[in-house]
């Protein structure tokens, strides 16, 4: 097990430039799984049905795509629109709708040529109206300010989509304390947040490490990247572990 101690409440906001950083080293990690496939593993089931791999990676392309080009953020999002509300499914098949046709070469060529526009332009409209709420409808029903979706929640969604791909294909899912850790501390403070009550966790991997809030509550061990499918409703947890977080 991975030994770090971490205060949860003590772990610093991500700051703009981070955030920057993350998204841009999570795109490109993503690129690089994903150029690596073999024929096959593009029609391979996910956890995300009724997606196969490719429909899975045209879903990030569409993403990205969005957001490198503010008209295709707005075209995507008018899918979702119910009132003030965004719908996330909606969302989601408008941007798996016209990239379904895409082969692997041409998902894999147009994801790279979009990442650099992608992440400059979610740090423009973090800086520039990260405070501005986005009303968030079914399946969350949530409220978010629009830097908490432009710095943290896509880059968690491509962060566990490679995940997805992983464990599509068999392969296992490469992690570093430094980026992944940085990923998963984050979804442990919010995790905490949520359910706001004292605990020990135990993560194990690179990106795991030993986390506490307060003196009392259980001590919960498992793996870094399985605590996260939990937490995303992947995977099915008890307790502390039935609070979800937003991927």
């Amino acid at each position: 097990m991975n030994e770090r101690v971490i205060e949860v409440d003590a772990l610093p906001p991500m700051r703009f430039q981070e955030a920057a950083d993350l998204a841009r080293t999570e795109y490109l990690r993503f690129a690089e799984l994903v150029e690596t496939l073999a024929d096959p593993e593009w029609e391979r089931p996910t956890e995300c049905a009724p997606w196969d791999v490719r429909l899975l990676v045209a879903h990030v392309l569409g993403s990205v795509e969005a957001n490198a080009s503010p008209p295709e953020m707005l075209r995507q999002m008018r899918h979702g629109l119910r009132g003030l509300t965004v719908d996330v499914d909606p969302v989601s098949a408008a941007q798996v709708a016209p990239r379904r046709h895409l082969g692997p070469a041409e998902l894999t060529t147009r994801l790279r040529a979009a990442i650099p526009a992608a992440v400059r332009w979610r740090s423009r409209w973090s800086r520039l109206a990260g405070a501005l709420p986005v009303r968030i409808g079914a399946p969350l029903h949530e409220t978010w300010r629009l830097r908490y979706l432009m710095d943290v929640i896509y880059t968690r969604d491509v962060w566990m989509h490679r995940v997805d791909v992983c464990r599509a294909t068999g392969r296992d899912v490469t992690m570093r304390a430094g980026h992944d850790g940085r990923i998963v501390a984050g979804v442990v403070a919010e995790w905490a947040r949520r359910h706001g009550k004292p605990f020990t966790l135990v993560l194990g991997g690179p990106a795991g490490g030993r986390f506490v809030r307060g003196n009392a509550g259980p001590q919960l061990d498992l793996d870094a990247v399985e605590f996260c499918r939990i937490l995303s409703g992947r995977g099915t947890g008890e307790g502390l572990l039935a609070t979800q977080v937003p991927f």
